[in-house]
């Protein structure tokens, strides 16, 4: 019996191909849910077309022709039918259809072979929101637990809330860049960071994986983990490694056979004893191979040298040399002047001799020497200083204030401050104002301002004896780091005590607070670093130390011997 005719319309310029795909997505609906209101096609089709339609889906393919003879033929008319059979429309897409997997991105070569895939842990990117530029040509995973960890973290004023903020900022940065191409990788140089030329992929799809019955499974890290194992079995082509600073973390993943690392990149340093310590051990042989080319001449009280050679190669400006031989004479320099293959030394000024003290205090041994002229030099803005527990880092720093302060009015005031992280427990609130609350931790300042204001280590001058202990006090103000965000010091004297605890951003922070005039101190004991996830290599002071070091107004000095008392020399050598 023949189809009556079409009638005219909307409807009518559907094709047969077009109401088989309408009528199999109404068949569907019996199977699973659909994606948009199958009863739409009610209004759009005709009882004829409906009849059309049914009789279409019984031919064998939906064109119209008949069944294929062999296997062949039948193929080839299956291609045949795909390629000239449209795309139904969004709305009778089936939802319980299985969605292919995106196909995963090529495997890249470097220079060093396969491209590595890095899974960052949460505490990763609260710890450094810039690591997500920090590997180079490999490519970064985050599992969507980090991101969702991440939102829980950014809330509040701590120094892990403003580091969740800016990682969120950044992925936020990265992501409008390249939004159509989270499925093949976002390349992590489009926002100007030419040194990271790999990509960042976002967990877009569940992933099956296989943990051990004993591990929870709705726990955070456990769901990380699950995430670099099923990455391994997707990529067995290329080393999947999970990034973390929680060491537990660490240990489980390789417990469980899965590669794992420590966050490196934050590291000034591999080593605490590579640090740079300011001076350098002149060879025993040194006059035998400069003293036909040497230089000297008289520059004030002081004596300058001009060196040639390869120990120039070793040098750094407002570094100390030093030559102790036995039965000639000791050479204690500063480097001054590196030109080309020489460098100019200049002789130190002797502050362990009485009549050169520095309000009532004189050096002990070299390093506080090398030290006091540092803190004494108006050309030097800013001094690090390094050492164990007694060594007079405080005492020397005040001392040289309190002298340029009130003898030489070289600066208006002293400020000092301090990172306030608890040995211990914390003990709460303290009650008062800034001072007031800063008083606790200030222990160290008030049992050296005990000893300068008494003259105990000698003459302490005219000043000295004039000076109360409260004008003293007057010319010191003690400050909270927590407020020092947005404030310019102009000619002062800054000290930052305990600045092992400091991160590299929080030294930037203090830093970049000098103004015209003022000259900042910091000291610390390597040794003695209570923040979580600050190591000798990670910390600020290291960074710090690192960073200036050759500048020509900057001066590093490692004090290594103690000096507070036989008791702490020992403890700190044995404990």
């Amino acid at each position: 019996m023949p189809l009556p005719p079409a009638p005219t319309g909307r409807a009518s310029r559907l094709s047969s191909s077009d109401l088989a795909t309408k009528a199999s997505a109404k068949t569907r609906k019996s199977t699973g849910p659909v994606i948009g209101d199958v009863s739409d096609l009610a209004l759009e089709l005709e009882p004829a077309q409906i009849a059309a339609s049914a009789q279409a889906l019984q031919r064998t393919p939906a064109t119209g022709t008949k069944p294929a003879r062999s296997p062949k033929a039948a193929a080839k008319a299956a291609k045949a039918t795909t390629a000239n059979t449209p795309t139904a429309p969004a709305k009778y897409i089936v939802a319980d259809s299985a969605v292919p997997a995106s196909k995963p991105a090529k495997v890249r070569k470097t220079g060093s072979g396969v491209a590595k895939l890095f899974v960052l842990d949460t505490n990763v990117l609260l710890h450094d929101p810039s690591s997500l530029f920090r590997f180079e040509e490999n490519d970064i995973y985050l599992p969507m637990i980090v991101l969702e960890e991440l939102d829980a973290h950014k809330k509040g004023m701590t120094e892990v809330a403003r580091n969740g903020r800016q990682a969120s900022r950044t992925l936020d940065a990265l992501v409008a860049t390249q939004e159509s191409q989270l499925a093949q990788g976002i390349h992590l140089d489009a926002t100007g960071q030419k040194g990271a030329t790999g990509r960042l992929f976002f967990q877009t799809e569940p992933l099956h994986y296989h943990l051990p019955e004993s591990l929870p499974q709705g726990k955070a890290d456990n769901q990380i983990l699950g995430v670099v194992e099923a990455l391994r079995q997707r990529h067995p082509e290329r080393p999947v490694v999970l990034v973390s600073k929680d060491i537990n973390m660490r240990v489980k993943a390789r417990a469980l056979g899965l590669e794992a690392e420590d966050y490196q990149n934050d590291k000034t340093l591999e080593d605490g004893d590579m640090l740079y310590t300011g001076m350098l051990q002149l060879p025993l042989d040194f006059w035998a191979k400069v003293g036909k080319k040497v230089e000297s001449w008289q520059s004030g009280a002081s004596t300058c040298y001009r060196i040639s050679g390869a120990i120039t190669q070793q040098l750094h400006i407002n570094q100390f040399v030093y030559y102790e031989a036995p039965g000639e004479n000791s050479l204690f320099a500063r480097v001054i002047e590196i030109r080309d293959k020489t460098a100019v030394l200049e002789t130190l000024k002797d502050y362990g001799h009485q009549k050169n003290n520095v309000w009532g205090v004189t050096t002990r041994n070299r390093e506080q020497n090398f030290a006091m002229n540092l803190l004494m030099d108006p050309d030097v803005d800013f001094v690090t200083l390094a050492g164990t527990a007694g060594t007079g880092k405080t005492l020397m720093a005040l001392a040289a204030g309190l002298t340029q302060v009130l003898d030489e009015r070289r600066y208006s005031e002293i400020i000092m401050t301090r990172a306030t992280v608890s040995v211990g427990e914390d003990i709460g609130f303290l009650p008062g104002t800034e001072e007031e609350k800063m008083g606790p931790w200030m222990g160290a300042l008030d049992d050296n301002l005990e000893f300068l204001a008494k003259g105990d280590g000698g003459n302490p001058g005219e000043w000295g004896r004039s000076a109360t202990n409260d004008l003293i006090r007057s010319r010191i103000k003690i400050k909270s780091m927590n407020f020092m965000r947005g404030r310019t010091f102009l000619n002062k004297y800054v000290i930052i005590d305990e600045a092992q605890n400091l991160t590299p951003k929080q030294m930037k922070t203090l830093i970049t607070r000098a103004g015209p005039g003022t000259k900042i101190i910091c000291m610390g004991n390597l040794a003695q670093i209570d923040t979580p996830y600050l190591t000798e290599g990670s910390s600020g002071l290291t960074y710090v130390v690192d960073r200036f070091k050759g500048w020509p107004h900057s001066g590093h000095i490692t004090l290594a011997r103690g000096e507070r008392s036989r008791l702490a020399d020992f403890a700190s050598d044995v404990l």
